[in-house]
């Protein structure tokens, strides 16, 4: 993110929580992805600054509404927007080369209903999204903070999902995936206690990758290689 989009944000505060979720790791824009970005903003790019969504202006449509937090470099994202038609997908990415990427893929695949958002998720949610609105929320993959001292940077907590289950409709659902095991136990925990969730697992613990969540190169890897991968799916009854 530019100085000019993000003024003085140590002095503002406008990032800066007590304990974060992602490391900001910018890496370098190709001139694809800053082509990407300048063509397709306008159409594809939201702003905190316009404050609370209207989907049904944002899209042009009434529509189920799937937003993911993370998407990385947006290949499943975009992908997922092109196998769901039906629904409109909103992304949330901190990392500047995945907007560039996401938007790029977005425009060569002539993908309408997909919006994202550079910006801190909890800020985003808190500002952008209505409650209740939400048909599905996805985090495909979130930092672990493997280390134990670092579990407490955990995106899941809590108090997180109470915050997710706000924005979810009822009947929505909180879709995770992870690769490390342990923080799937940490997420199964969370949820577990979590009020005003049902876990949709048969066996209360984890589901198979349902068909809408792409198989990526890396997750294909670790399979190869013996990786495990768990999937988490939690609805919103109350």
């Amino acid at each position: 993110m530019s100085d000019q989009q993000n003024p003085q944000p140590e002095k503002e505060g406008v990032y800066l929580r007590k304990i974060r979720s992602f490391v900001k790791r910018e890496g370098r824009l190709t001139k694809g992805q800053a082509r990407a970005i300048e063509a397709n903003w306008s159409s594809m790019g939201l702003s905190v600054d316009n404050g609370m969504l209207d989907f049904s202006q944002v899209f042009g449509r009434q529509a189920p509404v799937v937003l993911e937090i993370g998407f990385g470099m947006g290949k499943s994202l975009v992908e997922m927007a092109a196998a769901e038609p039906d629904k409109d997908f909103i992304g949330i990415e901190v990392h500047r080369p995945g907007i560039g990427a996401c938007l790029a893929d977005a425009e060569a695949a002539g993908i309408k209903n997909l919006r994202v958002f550079e910006h801190d998720a909890v800020e985003v949610l808190a500002q952008c999204i209505p409650d209740a609105s939400l048909a599905r929320m996805q985090l495909y993959f979130p930092d672990p903070w493997h280390k134990s001292r670092h579990h407490k940077r955990r995106i899941v907590q809590p108090e997180f999902a109470q915050k997710v289950r706000q924005k979810l409709a009822i009947g929505g659902v909180w879709h995770m995936a992870t690769d490390w095991e342990n923080y799937a136990e940490h997420m199964l925990e969370v949820m577990s206690q979590a009020e005003g969730y049902k876990n949709q697992s048969a066996s209360q613990d984890y589901v198979p990758r349902p068909d809408f969540r792409p198989l990526t190169k890396f997750e294909q890897r670790g399979h190869r290689l013996g990786h495990g991968v768990w999937d988490l799916m939690f609805e919103r009854i109350a």
